[in-house]
């Protein structure tokens, strides 16, 4: 496997769609609350915002398509439903987050502006990104991920060589179960989906058009993509440990992270960290909507127009939305998670399986059991709690929201062995 210049570009493109509001603020946090547990809580965290995403990468790899593939196999117009709730969650949450996230940390720390005007020239600077989306790769690829890995990394080393270690008792009493809850809020899997059907065209329309080639440069730039976000997230988690005696219990997630990058930096952290938060946020805010306006376009037999003005209401939205606070904005996108988050990571899984274990029946029947099983995790997100607690007390890992997780499984082997019988 050669990983050359044009595979690190390529990952760094990746990660730096990856690598956005959630990514930088929520690992610090995890780790100031895990205490001595960090390490368990990295785990969980690490397999749903990289390990997950990373096969969704593979999964796109592998299928050289636009995201409807992934559901083609349960059928055409589930498919269609689940791109449009995919990508409606995504540009409504995630992206608006990211503008939230620049005006707080990287904008108000230094100037009078009113959000309106922070959100309304990010998103200015977003559509001209997606707008000329042919030099997408390059731009973030050569120029702004390396400035935000290396931000992050100088945080990361002068917080861990130069703080004493002073970590005290974890609050989790499940840490791994944690670390993979909080991994949900990265949106990481669902971008997965977006960005890798963004890879796929933007090579197209470079004129690379040999599958073979594709298939591995995608798979080795994800790669890339793994490990860079492996490495930070390990860091910031290790982190946000090592600095729990030195902050209050109940400090929010922007101030934690301000607090860190002027105790490790001083005061050229705070800027330092204002920089690195609106690169993080810009290069994802252009994923999200070139995505979407991809999909879009797609529908509407390759429409350039449609294209255009998908992405201006997209920015426009994104302007609107990213009026409301940050925490706001997370705790809304919760119940959203807890519906799609299952059956995306049931949908990348099942993509990267073989096709002899994957047949359109045992497909079909994985999904459909996830949705059922995940109903009740997104019912209690919405106030109905008390009335599925007995429902999730009966079911495996019900009380931590993964009542999904091992009926799905169940169903994929008895299908299998369904299938198996049948064919004999």
């Amino acid at each position: 496997m050669k990983f050359n210049k044009e595979t690190f570009v390529a990952g760094f493109a990746l990660f730096s769609m990856f690598f956005g509001a959630g990514n930088l603020m929520l690992p610090p946090l995890l780790g100031f609350k895990a205490g001595d547990a960090w390490f368990l809580v990295t785990l969980g965290f690490v397999v749903s915002a990289v390990i997950i995403p990373l096969l969704g990468i593979f999964a796109h790899a592998r299928l050289q398509g636009t995201m409807q593939d992934f559901a083609k196999k349960v059928s055409p117009t589930f498919s269609l439903v689940y791109c449009i709730l995919v990508y409606a969650i995504s540009i409504a949450l995630p992206s608006p987050r990211t503008a939230s996230v620049t005006h707080e940390m990287a904008i108000q720390p230094f100037f009078e502006v009113n959000s309106w005007v922070t959100s309304s020239i990010y998103f200015a600077l977003v559509l001209i990104f997606v707008l000329n989306r042919s030099r997408i790769l390059g731009l973030l690829g050569k120029f702004l991920s390396p400035i935000i890995f290396i931000v992050i990394l100088s945080i990361i080393c002068v917080g861990i060589f130069s703080t004493e270690a002073t970590i005290s008792a974890s609050d989790f009493q499940m840490p791994v179960i944690s670390g993979l809850l909080e991994g949900y809020q990265t949106f990481d899997a669902i971008g997965a989906v977006v960005v890798g059907g963004v890879i796929i065209i933007s090579l197209k329309i470079k004129g690379e058009e040999n599958i073979r080639r594709n298939r591995s440069l995608m798979v080795r730039s994800g790669i890339v993509a793994g490990i860079g976000l492996l490495l930070i997230y390990a860091g910031m988690i290790y982190t946000g440990a090592l600095f729990n005696a030195e902050f209050d219990v109940d400090i929010a997630r922007t101030e934690l992270l301000s607090g860190i990058s002027l105790r490790t930096l001083g005061n050229i952290g705070k800027t330092l960290l204002s920089i690195l938060v609106a690169l993080a946020c810009f290069t994802t805010a252009v994923g999200i909507i070139t995505g979407t306006a991809d999909f879009m376009k797609g529908i509407f037999k390759n429409s350039q127009k449609v294209y255009v003005k998908t992405a201006v209401v997209g920015s426009i939205l994104g302007v609107l939305m990213g009026q409301f606070d940050v925490h706001y904005i997370i705790d809304v996108a919760v119940p959203a998670l807890m519906f799609i988050y299952p059956i995306t990571i049931i949908l990348i899984f099942l993509n990267v399986l073989p096709e002899v274990i994957t047949a359109p029946i045992v497909f079909r029947a994985v999904v459909i059991v996830t949705i059922v099983f995940s109903l009740p995790d997104f019912l209690a997100s919405i106030g109905m709690k008390e009335q599925v607690q007995p429902v999730l007390d009966s079911l495996p890992f019900g009380n931590y929201t993964l009542a999904w997780l091992l009926p799905s499984l169940a169903t994929l082997i008895i299908m299998n062995i369904f299938s198996f019988a049948k064919t004999k």
